[in-house]
């Protein structure tokens, strides 16, 4: 293997990937990730799992569900960001008939639907102050009324929770319940970002490539060491998810049979003009407003895929006016293919 690229021997250990297909790699800070997975799988015990946008959380969820003795219950995911705050209440515990406005007919709630399986309560972090003291309720009694209804109900279900936000920051704030983040923190799961671990980088290239191939009917063999070095030294903001998305484009977009440097998107060719995470100016120097410039906008995308291009919400998580967001994101050309 080339000197210049990262490498990790693994040799000795088991490829875990075998237990856990979707999750792809074997380096170690990720085999410490499938150790926990292991040993919690067939457990009852609330598990929160925390990581940056992209990381791939809910896969994480899976193979807590689906490698446990639930795995032929439902699988009952949540995206408490997505979904508004007064509706997300009756997705968690139902509503009977004529409860509030358009309660047309019963619904069971989430709660309700993973009796003998899992409920995946994804970016937990936004859930409101009202909800957040619900919760603790459920997971402590495990047992919830639908909304406009007084019968209790009793359901069998494992908590998993996750979010992009450190909760401990979260509660210093006041944001988050201090009694509900111990609740949830039984077991912390700690997905690490694709940048501390470079050398899962060509399996998942492999893998996606051979993903494409077959969804997209092409038939790409492989990859340059050149374009692979480019690779290794891109930060990737957006993890996994970035990475699987500049795959699927070269995949559609290259001229021949083998994915070059000319195939790569153009941010990843200039990895020289980047100060590093240690602040070192390189010996040649550089362009202080490039820099600065750069720096924005790979913040402003970041921030955009935390909050799933929800400009309102990516506003207020790099604290600017939805105009200032907007006015950015026109200057640098961010739409959301970056």
């Amino acid at each position: 293997m080339d000197e210049s690229l990262p490498e990790e021997n693994n040799s000795k250990d088991t490829p875990l990937t075998s237990f856990y297909p979707r999750i792809i790699g074997q380096s170690k800070i990720l085999r410490d990730v499938f150790d926990i997975i292991e040993r919690v799988r067939n457990t009852n015990t609330t598990v929160l799992i925390q990581g940056e946008s992209g990381t791939g959380k809910e896969l994480i969820a899976q193979a807590l569900h689906y490698g446990s003795e639930r795995k032929n219950g439902p699988f009952v995911p949540v995206n408490c960001g997505a979904i508004p705050a007064e509706l997300l209440e009756s997705e968690l515990f139902g509503h009977e008939k004529g409860a509030f406005t358009h309660a047309i007919r019963t619904r069971l709630g989430r709660f309700e639907l993973a009796d003998g399986g899992t409920v995946f309560l994804d970016e937990v972090a936004e859930m409101s102050p009202m909800l957040q003291v619900k919760l603790l309720r459920v997971l402590q009694e495990k047992q919830f009324e639908r909304i406009g209804g007084t019968k209790t109900i009793i359901s069998d279900f494992r908590v998993i929770a996750a979010t992009n936000k450190e909760l401990e920051e979260e509660v210093a704030k006041g944001r988050f319940r201090e009694d509900l983040y111990y609740r949830l923190t039984v077991i912390p799961i700690k997905v690490p970002c694709l940048r501390d671990r470079v050398t899962d980088i060509p399996l998942l290239v492999d893998y996606f490539i051979e993903k494409f191939n077959r969804s997209k009917k092409k038939a790409i063999t492989g990859i340059s060491r050149e374009a692979m070095a480019h690779l290794f030294q891109y930060p990737w903001p957006g993890n996994v998810r970035e990475l699987e998305n500049v795959v699927e484009r070269m995949v559609l977009l290259s001229h021949g049979e083998f994915i070059d440097c000319e195939d790569l998107p153009s941010r990843l060719l200039k990895p020289e003009r980047r100060v590093e995470h240690s602040g070192e100016i390189p010996r040649q120097g550089f362009c202080l407003s490039e820099q600065v410039a750069e720096f924005e906008k790979r913040l402003i995308v970041q921030a955009m895929e935390q909050t799933n291009w929800v400009k309102n919400r990516a506003a207020k998580l790099l604290n600017v006016n939805r105009t200032t967001l907007l006015e950015k994101m026109k200057r640098y050309g961010i739409e959301k293919e970056d």
